[in-house]
């Protein structure tokens, strides 16, 4: 289904993110939570792409295996980095044959191991030159194109520390032709709703998706923030975390999740994007506090 066709039939939309596994038992323990979630139905869900050659084959061959194994619609990220023009020609082809319609746009950075890499070299430096690329492919799945998403940063791009030019580039990016914004991780939801506010001062209009992801170890605080290229940890969330051993961390995590995701649904939010590192535990017990047993029954409560 295109992504416009998502918007317009949920007023709140639910989607959920996964990462090609390495390994050929990792890959099958994801179909395994990629079962365990269907029942919730979401809106569609999202797979995350490395440069890397194979990495970019496992992304392909898991949005594939997505689109026809299951009743899910699959969205690929796809990025600049790392990439001629003919090589995102042949990507979109691909994509366009195995009847994938929806993409996620992303500067990108470089894979891990790759010390020096000259963005030079690429055929787009930025993701406003890939979304115009892919808003202009001359053979897509949909007479109206690819559905395209892209990026927001709640608490600011880590390359941009003057929030205004951010910004100017931000809208820049929406009006290459995306139809849609997903955000990266945050836990207060402040910085979201500020984000948003920011947006429509700036004219931004597409819809606006709210990245969440619950906390389950000690340890994966500083992941989040590599993650999120820096994400900011509230100190209450800090001091919740900090209290706490083993399991406890996990409902510490879910709890402060949930709570968000409450709060962002009481203010309208367009829809909520979860990021679920390959696992299902967290994001079904987050709907189960939010008293839903799938997404159709939460947007009936909205």
């Amino acid at each position: 289904m295109h992504i416009l066709d998502i918007f317009d039939a949920h007023p709140t939309t639910f989607s959920f993110e996964f990462f090609p596994p390495k390994s050929d038992a990792a890959w099958e323990d994801l179909f395994g939570t990629i079962e365990q979630l269907q029942p919730l139905r979401p809106s569609f869900v999202s797979v995350t792409y490395g440069a890397g050659g194979s990495t970019r084959e496992r992304t392909h061959d898991l949005i594939v295996r997505i689109q026809r194994e299951t009743n899910l619609t699959a969205v690929s990220h796809l990025t600049c980095v790392c990439h001629s023009r003919e090589e995102l020609s042949a990507i979109l082809e691909r994509y366009s044959t195995s009847g994938i319609g929806n993409i996620l746009a992303l500067r990108g950075d470089a894979p891990r191991g790759k010390v020096v890499h000259d963005r030079r070299d690429d055929a787009f430096q930025f993701a406003d030159q890939l979304v115009d690329f892919i808003r202009g492919w001359s053979s897509p799945p949909d007479p109206r194109g690819f559905g395209v998403g892209v990026a927001g940063f709640p608490e600011g791009h880590p390359d941009c520390p003057n929030r205004l030019a951010e910004m100017d580039h931000f809208k820049r990016k929406v009006d290459a032709g995306a139809h849609y914004i997903c955000t990266q991780l945050f836990f207060d939801n402040r910085d979201f709703f500020d984000f948003r506010e920011r947006c429509e001062l700036a004219g931004i209009k597409v819809p606006i998706i709210a990245g969440i992801m619950p906390v389950e170890r000690k340890g994966g605080l500083n992941r989040m923030a590599e993650l999120a290229l820096g994400a900011r940890f509230p100190a209450k969330l800090q001091r919740a975390v900090a209290r706490c051993d083993g399991d406890d961390i996990a409902n510490v995590g879910i709890h402060w999740a949930t709570e968000q995701c409450r709060d962002l649904l009481d203010n309208q939010v367009r829809g909520i994007h979860f990021y679920t590192l390959n696992r299902s535990g967290a994001t079904r017990k987050i709907f189960e506090n939010l008293g839903v047993k799938d997404t159709d029954g939460l947007r009936s409560n909205l």
